[in-house]
């Protein structure tokens, strides 16, 4: 089954034709990684059908991104490993490149283009995405189309940056019934396309396939110039690895996510965030999953948009919660990141939020801590040490414990700019999920994004606090190893 790519997620970057005599179309995957539920793969696809091409498909991975590691690029790599693999018998053609040192990409993707008719890439508005777009459009002598695969609501749909989560869940219920019969292609059909017979001039030295990396162990890694500090992860990436914890998620834990989710002690969450994250797998492909699970049809839909966060989609408690976080909120991210660029800076926080801060900077501190010590998680307080920890050996932090581990490097720092800029810098290094629009939503909260006024506070001012003895309460801490209990 193919299906066609929608209109509202195709952007045309650059004003250049079709190549003629062209020997192949040419798949830049750079955000999706993902060989399922993909609309630039769908949209690459149906270019090679109509024009009786083949299809290749460039997977490469940069080494020069801000906080590269060992920990982002095993995670990278084995969906890369993966994909191999998968289409090793097929007619696409796959080329999975790592880049040795820093710079040695420069002009592979334009080689690789000559003997494209069009190149298909995605369209990611966060990190460096954009800006590596805009400069492959300034460059390549070929047509280059950008396709958004992040979510469900395509990101330039909107006319306008929504500031509330309520606002944009009234939007999403007023134009979903419209979009949900839009979603890829689950199974696409490869065996159909024209075989790939090979490259005119193979990529060959700091070009070549990465082959030898892709057949060793995480270890080959190593003379890589990477972040030797942050590890790999204990569990793999790749889309294989994503449907197997979406599996438990659905079977264990999903029918009490609307109860637990927020506590740590029982593990309702879903995990997920890290495949979505490097798009091993789609919210598309999870979409279907529980709504297939709960016998679901789009007659339930709610007859109206009313905002609120129930009741709408017709579904279990627990998938309504757990979809009002898939959709929503991680999409709130996208929205903002699209609309606005970098979701980082102090400057793109609410006015109220700002001032209230800014006022209740020189107010006395009852602990300060450097970048260092936090990242030590060197503090007084054992629960945000168990968090930072968590975050440093599981690359994660769970849902609940990375608000307070938030609010409290916003009472402990000097200034609440230091703060954000050692929350991003933590995060960023440390999170496996780092640098996302969804990460950095959860980030800017902490500093009232998204949020209201709360009664007057030292240090916070308006935006709300959290203690840590209230989080105590709501949570056990291993105290020998420091580390949150997850059974």
């Amino acid at each position: 089954m193919h299906r066609s790519s929608s209109p509202a997620r195709l952007r045309v970057i650059n004003e250049m034709p079709r190549r003629s005599g062209a020997r192949y179309i040419l798949y830049w995957m750079t955000a999706f990684r993902r060989l399922s539920w993909n609309p630039a793969l769908d949209r690459a696809i149906e270019c090679a059908r109509s024009s009786r091409l083949p299809l290749v498909i460039f997977e490469p991975l940069r080494l020069d991104y801000p906080q590269a590691s060992l920990r982002h690029h095993a995670f990278a790599i084995d969906g890369m490993r993966e994909h191999r693999e998968a289409l090793d018998a097929s007619p696409v053609g796959y080329l999975p490149w790592v880049e040795p040192r820093p710079g040695a990409g420069k002009g592979l993707l334009a080689h690789l283009a000559r003997d494209a008719a069009v190149v298909v890439t995605d369209d990611a508005p966060w990190f460096f995405f954009p800006r590596m777009l805009e400069a492959a459009g300034r460059t390549l002598d070929c047509r280059l189309e950008a396709i958004d695969g992040n979510g469900i609501y395509p990101v330039h749909h909107a006319n306008r940056t929504f500031t509330t989560a309520a606002s944009f869940r009234r939007h999403l219920q007023a134009v979903l019934p419209g979009i949900l019969g839009e979603s890829p292609d689950p199974l696409p059909d490869f065996a159909s396309l024209v075989p790939f017979e090979g490259f005119s001039e193979p990529p060959r030295g700091e070009w070549a396939p990465a082959d030898a990396l892709l057949d060793a162990d995480r270890a080959g890694l190593s003379r890589l110039d990477l972040d030797p500090e942050v590890p790999a992860l204990r569990f793999s990436g790749g889309t294989a690895a994503a449907r197997r914890r979406l599996d438990r998620f659905l079977s264990a834990r999903l029918p009490r996510y609307h109860e637990g989710r927020n506590d740590p002690d029982e593990e309702s969450g879903s995990r997920l965030s890290p495949y979505l994250h490097w798009g091993h797998i789609s919210s598309w492909e999870i979409l279907h999953r529980v709504t297939e699970a709960d016998g679901w049809r789009p007659t339930r839909l709610g007859n109206r948009p009313t905002g609120r966060r129930e009741g709408w989609w017709g579904l279990s408690p627990g998938a309504e919660a757990f979809l009002d976080q898939l959709i929503t909120w991680r999409e709130l991210g996208f929205n903002y990141a699209a609309r606005e660029g970098d979701p980082g800076r102090w400057e793109s926080l609410p006015d109220w939020a700002r001032t209230t801060l800014m006022e209740h900077e020189a107010d006395p501190r009852p602990h300060r801590y450097t970048l260092a010590e936090f990242e030590a998680a060197a503090t007084h307080d054992e629960l945000w040490n168990a968090a930072q920890r968590e975050l440093r050996t599981e690359g994660t932090i769970h849902t609940y414990l990375r608000m307070l581990w938030g609010k409290k490097i916003l009472e402990w720092s000097d200034t609440p700019r230091e703060a954000l800029e050692i929350m991003i810098q933590l995060n960023n290094r440390w999170a496996i999920d780092g640098r996302d629009p969804n990460s950095y939503s959860g980030i800017m909260w902490v500093f009232g994004r998204y949020d209201r006024g709360w009664p007057e506070r030292p240090i916070f001012g308006k935006v709300r606090s959290m203690t840590s003895a209230s989080t105590r309460r709501k949570v056990r801490v291993a105290v020998k190893s420091g580390t949150v209990l997850d059974e």
